[in-house]
């Protein structure tokens, strides 16, 4: 009984940090049997260790709940795109149509983000990358059942958005058509970064620079590009995309003296975050030549996905717009050979290599 209070703060805080470890069965279990035992001694132990289990369940239902949804939304996606390549003419809306405020898209698009990011869980950075326990080579961890689906979710997002882009450039016939587009664009990313949303800014980066849009000299040509280039030149990755990590540095300071939930907002290029930890999971020994843990390390880890547990916790100040949201996360995108069709359509093929492509897609 003398530790019993210090084992269900320790069990408390787990299970508020880590609730995805409790998404095993055998963890769940030892958990039960453990909180048991605790509250067979005391009556109040036993309240304590009921509200801890209750909220531990109410989250792992919320994000079975959220995975759910996900799993509806890329449904009516593929549902979509299945009318889509039957009945072109049936889908006449664009995303100025649908949105003609790049400012509110970007807000819209933050919206996504934040909670995509809310429900990954710091415990998925572990299980993305550690198969095996990193005290003791030969000991697996619980990891034999992988749970990463909503870190996968949120990088599967960013190549969407990506082809969202690209697709609503190279689906119009007309030129000044795709350069308005374009320009557009180039105003959502802008407010993206203003706002501190850098995933999605790359993610618009990336569409815009993919091949099929990147070779329309002709649309290019009527596009005013020097935002353009100053938002490539923030998202450069050459010295280790040194002028995003200085921007991310910049946003991570204001959210820090921040007053209100917008200048909290930051949002990083996620892709990369995940190379950091991975490569300094794997770069890095887990123990020293004498034999003792490599504390810095762990330390390093601990400080970086606690960074990125501040960053998902922001609540989203914007308005939602429901017409809008659903428009960006189920309406159907080109494939490459879809994206590379549209843009020789647009613009004949200018080498052998194009027309070659160009003959085997038609």
């Amino acid at each position: 009984q003398k530790i019993a209070p210090k084992i269900l703060q320790l069990l408390t805080e787990w299970t508020e940090t880590f609730p995805y470890d409790f998404r095993d069965e055998r963890m769940m279990r030892n958990l039960k049997e453990l909180a048991q035992r605790i509250a067979s001694g005391d009556e109040m132990y036993r309240k304590n260790v009921q509200q801890l289990l209750q909220n531990l369940i109410r989250k792992l239902a919320a994000v079975s709940q959220y995975e759910e949804v996900l799993a509806k939304i890329d449904a009516t996606s593929t549902d979509r795109l299945t009318v889509l390549k039957t009945k072109p003419q049936s889908i006449q809306r664009d995303i100025i149509t649908v949105c003609n405020d790049p400012y509110v898209l970007a807000q819209q698009l933050t919206h996504i983000e934040l909670e995509r990011l809310n429900y990954i869980g710091p415990e998925e950075f572990i299980q993305a990358f550690v198969q095996k326990d990193p005290l003791n080579n030969d000991k697996s961890c619980y990891g034999d059942q992988k749970k990463t689906r909503n870190l996968e979710a949120y990088v599967e997002w960013f190549n969407r958005l990506s082809y969202l882009v690209a697709t609503e450039i190279c689906m119009h016939v007309k030129k000044k058509h795709r350069a308005r587009v374009i320009e557009y664009f180039i105003d959502v990313a802008r407010e993206c970064f203003n706002i501190g949303n850098f995933n999605s800014l790359m993610a618009i980066i990336s569409g815009m620079n993919m091949s099929p849009v990147s070779r329309l000299k002709k649309t290019w040509a009527k596009v005013k590009t020097a935002k353009f280039d100053i938002l490539e030149h923030q998202m450069d990755p050459s010295s280790n995309f040194y002028n995003y990590r200085t921007a991310l540095r910049g946003a991570t300071q204001r959210s820090l003296t921040a007053h209100s939930n917008r200048e909290k907002i930051v949002i990083p290029f996620f892709s990369l975050l995940i190379k950091d930890i991975y490569f300094l999971n794997e770069g890095c020994a887990n123990r020293l030549p004498n034999g003792h843990v490599n504390f810095e390390k762990f330390w390093e880890l601990a400080k970086q996905v606690s960074e990125f547990m501040t960053w998902k916790q922001v609540e989203c100040p914007f308005e939602r717009d429901w017409k809008i949201l659903q428009y960006l996360l189920t309406v159907p995108v080109f494939s490459d050979d879809a994206l590379y069709l549209a843009s020789y359509e647009s613009e004949s093929p200018e080498n052998h290599i194009e027309k070659d492509r160009w003959k085997t897609l038609r």
